[in-house]
């Protein structure tokens, strides 16, 4: 009997995040590692992207606060920093904020699929302050294999990310 051997969805490195960051939004990004984890639960919120192997098993969340999905979507789309910022003090992602951000979440699979390992595909993204669903919820602060870190877009600002595998 032969079968494949699976590895655990594997957690990427910070290099790749930024990275794949850079390639879509043309644009450098910094990060600095080892910061708090983004807790969708407090103010502004965060966008939380859900992601599932085809058996729609739970593998991986990306956690992004609302600061940072704001410079994301305006970015991506060559909007003005001021777009951003205005959906920052108002505490209220434009849907078109949201939409770009999500798109940029849906790519981010690629950082979890390696050879060898589960096959993931974002599965939901929830916008900032909307409930998670229980079996979501309870993995977004947990201690699990996590990458925690603050991310800078050039010309746009600074806000804080999370990657967890499960």
């Amino acid at each position: 009997m032969s079968g494949q051997v699976t590895r655990p969805t594997p957690l990427p490195a910070a290099l790749e995040v930024r990275e794949l960051l850079e390639g879509l939004l043309g644009r450098d990004v910094d990060g600095n590692v080892g910061t708090a984890i983004v807790n969708p639960h407090e103010r502004p919120g965060a966008v939380v992207g859900v992601y599932v192997d085809d058996m729609l098993k739970l593998r991986s969340l990306i956690v992004v606060d609302m600061p940072l999905t704001a410079y994301l979507g305006a970015s991506i789309a060559l909007m003005p920093a001021a777009t951003a910022n205005s959906a920052i003090e108002a505490g209220l992602l434009t849907p078109v904020l949201y939409d770009n951000a999500r798109e940029i979440l849906n790519i981010a699979a690629s950082l979890f699929n390696h050879d060898g390992c589960p096959h993931v595909r974002l599965y939901e993204a929830y916008a900032p302050n909307e409930v998670l669903p229980p079996d979501v919820n309870k993995w977004v602060t947990a201690y699990v294999a996590r990458l925690d870190m603050e991310l800078t877009v050039s010309g746009y600002g600074s806000g804080h990310a999370s990657v967890l595998v499960i």
